[in-house]
């Protein structure tokens, strides 16, 4: 019989202790138990008899209401180890129990007062927390207060536990109440106040310190910020002078304070009461693993790992999460193949250890194995166990490339946690399945700020900035509050689009959240202005920044090299090495990219040297393509070339992209159709070899060979991107393409454009029609000229600006060289900065000149 129905049964007897039976008693000798005093009445009848008096029950029958209660009370405890069937149940039967004792008159009662301290225990452990505290009124006890120490504890309701520890007066406090208190504080992770309730234990004249003040202080004390070596020494020596040095749980929390102080020469002391231990257990040896591996000693935790005699699998667990957290993916593998000689069994943090390794190492066909060794012992696992394990192997085949694989595994997975959909959004998202990515934002059941951030982020490096600012600002409307991370997002997607206002704005929000100090909103910021046109106020962030990493050098430094700053850049670039910041790769490409936008090609060269020879890092092929490029602009084709034949590699697209555009610039046909011939082979669909072929050859006034190859790209079916120009004027961004007419004041642009163009050719400017690269007349050519989307754009901001607003246009295609021309004289005829930010770099027209100082 299930005791939450028996504790209902119990208000079915006992209304007067006379109808009771004793087991004697009993005609059927089926009362034998007390908790079955109703047999009786279920018995059959005995025959009828001439009535006599009853004798007096027994005295132990009178007894039975409070030992029935403390059984039942007991049952109760045992149902509720180790987590109730039914919390529910659970209280209501502990409620008819409570009403049951109050009725008969036992709670508080001095001759049974194990029950209501049972009581009260009992209540501890279920969700309702305030009767407990109404019965300790009554009798503030050691006992009672312990039960409810513990509880509110754990509920992390810390300031009323330590209420109830006060009001037990000073001389009725046991150790058992301190070492509650104790661990309380402990697992709030504060040392001070542990350290003052040890304190009032140790000064009492009729307490002593256990092994469990011990354990629970050390606990403790390992949550100081500023754990000191003295700290630990100074425990040690209480230990050892109490007389509990020789005991083992006090023995493991010693080693793990130890290793949790930042102080060097603390391991060896960790390591000598390890030595001196007895007996060691497995949390003895993993934590000694675990606090080398923390420490950064990887060898030192394979060391003590090698001196285990027995087979504990959390400690192969620890060295092995040790290697991974080390970075140390293979040696994480060969341990666990070893494991699993030695038939250990692994269990789901074994597995989700080496899945993430091979994930980091990229050891897919490992990672394979392992999964199918998962798949065998899966059986063995719950879905809770079987859940990290899953969510490991989502992530491994995302990252491997086999995202179809991994959204197999997450749709069959019977139980998801916000992991589990944050893992697949992420993968869809590296993957470039943006579509698939927004379905299961949309479906997940609940979304973390993680989510939001992972979103937001792979909008704007898949392209979509328009997007992510729309899911950022649905993120606010919700009220759910953006991380750093997500604000750089947001950023990252105004830079993008050149909205500059709004990515000022976001900067204001970003201080206003205190998020000023952090290094991936700053960046952003940094990045933003440089790709919006302001390198100024991308220098004064630069500068305000507290902590600047490698990160916001390269940031930095590229602005610089966009606006052709070349000088600048390199100088930028200097500081940088002398302040100790160990460029990388990315430090390089960019000063290389500063390199070619100002025409430093001796010095870029030097540069490019200096990679390997002083830093040890080997030139990729976009480090070659810059240099190639460089080179190619400056007119030094033949030694581009000559460059080509020392790569220690086959050349790539880009090399050959840089090879074409050189050629274009410098008239070299021949050269450039073979240079062409070679991304025919390599990327048939791509545009920008055919435009950049068929301009090269309309340049040089082969027409016939121009049209050839643009019968070529229709013949092929490849489509050129259509060149635009936009601009923000009032918080909205306006688009122009060539020709426009679907603006709705394009009227108005196109007859400012007509009086700034008589300005412009009164001082001398004169429409270059060779940038016209089809075959027509004159007059029709200086029409497509003056319809190009980026005058339209410069403009319609000259119309709607304040008057010496800076005009900022952003393009997606390169300017043209009559566009070029055409923005230094009508800076010059109104007199007003004008920004161009093409596909290549920025273009600062003012006062009749460029920054580029005509080399683009």
């Amino acid at each position: 019989m299930n005791i939450l129905q028996s504790s209902e049964r119990l208000f079915f007897f006992e209304t007067k202790s006379s109808e009771r039976l004793s087991p004697k008693q009993d005609p059927v000798g089926r009362g034998t138990s007390p908790f079955e005093p109703w047999a009786a009445a279920r018995a059959p009848k005995p025959p009828k008899q001439r009535r006599r008096a009853m004798p007096p029950p027994p005295l132990h029958a009178v007894a039975s209401l409070p030992y029935q209660c403390s059984v039942l009370l007991r049952q109760l405890a045992a149902c509720h180890s180790p987590v109730p069937a039914s919390p529910r149940s659970f209280l209501r039967a502990l409620r008819r129990l409570h009403a049951r004792l109050i009725t008969a008159e036992l709670l508080h009662k001095p001759s049974h007062p194990h029950l209501t301290l049972r009581l009260l225990h009992l209540y501890t452990l279920s969700p309702d927390l305030a009767t407990p505290a109404i019965l300790f009124r009554s009798d503030p006890g050691p006992i009672a207060a312990t039960s409810l120490v513990s509880a509110y504890a754990v509920a992390g309701r810390l300031p009323d536990a330590a209420s109830f520890f006060d009001s037990v007066p000073l001389p009725r406090r046991d150790t058992v109440l301190h070492n509650a208190m104790i661990s309380a504080f402990a697992r709030a992770s504060l040392a001070a106040p542990a350290v003052s309730v040890f304190r009032s234990l140790h000064a009492s004249d009729s307490l002593r310190p256990d092994d469990y003040s011990f354990t629970a202080l050390l606990s403790a004390v390992g949550h100081m910020h500023n754990l000191a070596a003295s700290h630990c020494t100074q425990l040690h020596g209480a230990v050892l002078k109490l007389g509990a040095g020789a005991v083992l749980s006090v023995s493991n929390a010693l080693i793990a304070l130890y290793m949790k102080c930042d102080a060097p020469e603390v391991s060896g002391n960790a390591r000598k009461v390890l030595d001196e231990m007895p007996v060691k257990d497995e949390l003895s040896w993993t934590t000694i693993v675990v606090g080398y591996v923390r420490k950064g000693d990887v060898h030192a935790a394979r060391s003590a790992f090698e001196e285990v005699d027995a087979e504990f699998d959390v400690v192969w667990n620890a060295m092995i999460s040790g290697y991974v957290q080390s970075g140390m993916c293979a040696e994480a593998f060969e341990l666990f193949r070893r494991m699993v000689s030695k038939r250990i069994p692994p269990d789901e943090f074994t597995f989700t250890s080496v899945l993430s390794a091979c994930a980091n190492a990229g050891f897919f066909l490992h990672g394979k194995s392992v999964h199918g060794q998962f798949i065998r012992l899966q059986p063995n696992f719950v879905p809770e166990a079987a859940l990290p394990v899953n969510n490991a192997l989502v992530t491994l085949y995302s990252k491997s490339g086999k995202i179809s694989v991994a959204a197999r595994i997450f749709d069959s997975m019977t139980l998801k946690d916000v992991v589990s959909w944050n893992t697949i959004l992420s993968g869809y998202i590296e993957s470039g399945c943006l579509d698939n990515a927004a379905r299961v934002f949309k479906e997940m059941p609940y979304k973390s700020e993680l989510s939001w951030m992972v979103m937001v982020s792979g909008y704007v490096h898949g392209g979509l900035a328009e997007d992510a600012l729309k899911l950022f600002n649905q993120m606010r409307s919700e009220d759910i509050k953006p991380c750093d991370y997500t604000y750089a997002g947001a950023v990252a997607a105004c830079g993008e689009l050149g909205a500059l206002k709004h990515g000022m704005q976001l900067h204001a929000h970003i201080v206003r959240c205190g998020f000023e100090a952090s290094n991936s909103a700053g960046n952003a910021l940094l990045t933003m202005y440089g790709k919006c046109g302001a390198v100024k106020d991308a220098r004064l962030v630069f500068l305000v920044m507290p902590n600047v990493d490698s990160v916001s050098w390269n940031a930095m430094i590229a602005a610089l090299g966009q606006h052709g700053h070349g000088r600048e850049a390199l100088d930028l670039f200097d500081q940088m090495v002398a302040k100790g910041i160990y460029p990388d790769r990315i430090s390089f490409l960019t000063i290389l990219t500063a390199c070619n936008h100002a025409g430093l090609v001796d010095e870029g060269f030097q540069y490019f040297e200096s990679m390997k020879r002083d830093f040890g890092i080997s030139p990729g092929e976009d480090h070659y393509a810059r240099l190639i490029d460089l080179h190619g602009r400056a007119g030094r084709v033949g030694e581009a070339m000559d460059l080509i034949k020392t790569m220690p590699f086959e050349p790539t697209p880009a090399i050959w992209e840089a090879i074409l555009s050189g050629c274009r610039i410098n008239g070299d046909t021949e050269l450039g159709a073979y240079a062409a011939d070679q991304l025919f082979e390599m990327i048939p669909q791509h545009d920008g070899t055919y435009i950049l072929l068929s301009n090269t050859y309309s340049a040089a006034g082969r027409w016939v060979d121009a049209a050839r190859v643009r019968k070529l790209m229709r013949d092929r079916g490849v489509k050129k991107e259509p060149g635009c120009s936009w601009i923000e004027v009032g918080n909205k961004v306006h688009v122009f393409v060539v020709g426009d007419t679907k603006h709705p004041e394009a009227h108005e642009v196109y007859k400012f454009l007509e009086m700034i163009g008589a300005k412009m050719r009164k001082l001398g400017y004169v429409p270059d029609t060779k940038f016209v690269l089809q075959d027509m007349a004159s007059h029709q050519k200086e029409y497509v000229l003056f319809a190009h989307s980026e005058k339209l754009a410069v403009s319609f901001g000259l119309l709607k600006l304040p008057l010496g607003a800076t005009v900022t246009v952003l393009k997606n295609l390169r300017i043209c060289g009559d566009c070029h021309t055409a923005m230094m004289f009508m800076s010059l005829a109104v007199g007003r900065e004008i920004v161009v930010r093409d596909v290549k770099r920025f273009h600062h027209f003012k006062d009749g000149e460029c920054s580029c100082g005509n080399y683009w």
